[in-house]
């Protein structure tokens, strides 16, 4: 195989290229996902020779924007130029002759294949192992990447994954080189050392990078220049020189944040209900929690904040016993539970309603009768047996009071629309008798009226001493809700605020990784 680093040649008809022009510029790019605008009006002009950071919260339109310049979603609007030049780009192919590459959040390596293997993937002809082995030593050791591309990928750490994603698209002597969210599982000494290679990427031949982060000191310390978007737009552009993290935090997170509707449902008690202490784990051989600690009273409500990758979702895993610690523990009414044993966070009395819902809180094929008793068969039992007219009355019962349209207790789930099938799950979880409520993003896939019932049921929880746990990426639900935020960044709480102390800059500088 013998297509990598070759000079790409212009389409037929095309422009020649302008070296003096800049390595991308994009052009009132607009982008729609049905109702929802993910991008509009976008324009952005990426400069040879440095370093642009693009920052803002989850569903800014950042990874967006940068798909369309890889070739992974049309744009329906708007125009991107190439070292001067009009393109279309219509797949990753194309952007890869276009001198583009993109290293993804989630890495796209095949995991039964050696390394060498995976970076020939995407290569034109012959497949040629000795040269592709040399290449990537030669790139590896330019850049000073420690690579061994006999490694099968399923057995390697997760920075060295990231460094074999990022020589892959280096041999292929891209000029613009995108990177979403690098550093977000690495730690500190690894994101340095990926980010002093940036710097030499960007210094050799003149190349581009565009970095994506949530990282306001990393974006502070490594961009020359930083485009602020949110809500599908651009709110700004900063050099390196006018760059200030306090105004990149309030910009990122925006002026006025959501304000809270009506004050959280009564006082916390003094009895702690669920305590972490100096929690660590890992997933898929990456560390997700670094020394958590996080405590819920009865009566609270604790809404945990945080950008994609932060630790929300491990933290969710840890309490739906998904999720074993390297080191901490967990306690829930001052009685230690094991994590990662199953069962064991609900029979301590843990409830959770997953993020998703339709993997891990339901059962397709099973009626919605069942989904809703599928935890708890104590109260539709009798003498040990499910009793079939209790499990129908309580199903009734419930599906009024959610207000689940189209199901009767018989109705397989598989049948009703997916806000229906939320519905089923909030229900049965809102209405367990828990003494600790873990609640992640209860508000996706409803309409306005079950939001209002699911936050009336929350409240309500709270008011007879439950302890809540609210992970939400949806600061207004957190704003509406909870007594206490806590922030958590790369898996650890970087700072706690108080819905009066939640002022936009210094939420954002702590979501951005800036501890109080």
């Amino acid at each position: 195989m013998r297509s990598f680093g070759r000079p790409v040649r212009a389409a037929r008809g095309a422009e020649a290229p302008d070296a003096d022009a800049p390595a991308v510029q994009l052009q009132g790019l607009t982008k729609r996902f049905g109702p929802v605008l993910a991008c509009a009006d976008v324009s952005m002009t990426v400069l040879r020779g440095r370093i642009h950071g693009l920052l803002g919260q989850n569903g800014a339109g950042k990874t967006t924007l940068m798909r369309m310049l890889a070739g992974l979603v049309r744009p329906d609007a708007g125009r991107i130029l190439v070292a001067g030049r009009p393109v279309t780009v219509t797949d990753p192919a194309t952007a890869t002759a276009l001198g583009i590459a993109m290293v993804h959040q989630h890495f796209s390596l095949v995991g039964r294949l050696r390394v060498w293997e995976n970076v020939a993937l995407g290569g034109r002809g012959r497949l040629d192992s000795r040269w592709t082995r040399r290449e990537i030593g030669r790139v590896a050791d330019g850049y000073g990447l420690l690579v061994d591309p006999d490694r099968r990928v399923d057995e390697l750490t997760t920075s060295e994954r990231q460094r074999v994603e990022l020589v892959k698209c280096l041999i292929r002597a891209p000029q613009v080189l995108i990177l979403d969210e690098p550093t977000s599982t690495l730690t500190p000494p690894e994101a340095r050392h990926l980010l002093s290679v940036l710097r030499r990427v960007v210094s050799d031949e003149s190349r581009a990078v565009v970095l994506i982060s949530h990282d306001l000191d990393e974006l502070a310390h490594a961009a020359d220049e930083v485009t602020v978007m949110r809500d599908g737009a651009v709110l700004a552009r900063r050099s390196a020189a006018e760059v200030d993290v306090g105004e990149l935090g309030r910009l990122m997170v925006g002026d006025q944040l959501p304000a809270a509707v009506a004050a959280p449902a009564g006082e916390p008690r003094e009895q702690v209900r669920l305590r972490i202490r100096d929690a660590w784990a890992t997933q898929a051989r990456r560390p997700v929690l670094r020394g958590l600690d996080l405590r819920v009273r009865a009566g609270e409500i604790v809404g945990v904040a945080g950008v994609e990758g932060s630790g929300q979702g491990a933290l969710a895993d840890l309490l739906s016993s998904l999720l074993p610690l390297d080191r901490g523990n967990v306690e829930v009414d001052g009685n230690p539970v094991p994590p990662g044993r199953p069962g064991a966070m609900q029979r301590a009395g843990v409830g959770v309603v997953p993020e998703d819902r339709h993997v891990s809180g339901c059962v397709l094929d099973m009626s919605v009768a069942e989904n809703l008793a599928m935890t708890d068969l104590g109260p539709v039992s009798r003498w040990g047996f499910v009793s079939r007219g209790r499990l129908r009355q309580r199903a009734e019962a419930t599906i009024r009071e959610f207000a689940i349209g189209g199901a009767s207790p018989d109705t397989p789930l598989r049948l009703l629309s997916g806000g229906n099938q939320q519905r089923v799950v909030l229900a049965r979880e809102l209405g367990a008798a828990a003494s600790v409520l873990v609640v992640a993003q209860p508000t996706r896939g409803l309409d306005a009226a079950a939001v209002e019932h699911v936050f009336a049921r929350i409240g309500g929880l709270a008011a007879q001493g439950v302890a809540v746990l609210l992970i939400s990426s949806d600061l207004a639900d957190i704003r509406r809700l909870a007594h206490r935020i806590v922030v958590l960044h790369r898996g650890a709480v970087v700072g706690e605020l108080t819905q009066a102390t939640a002022d936009p800059q210094r939420l954002g500088l702590l979501l951005g990784g800036r501890p109080e």
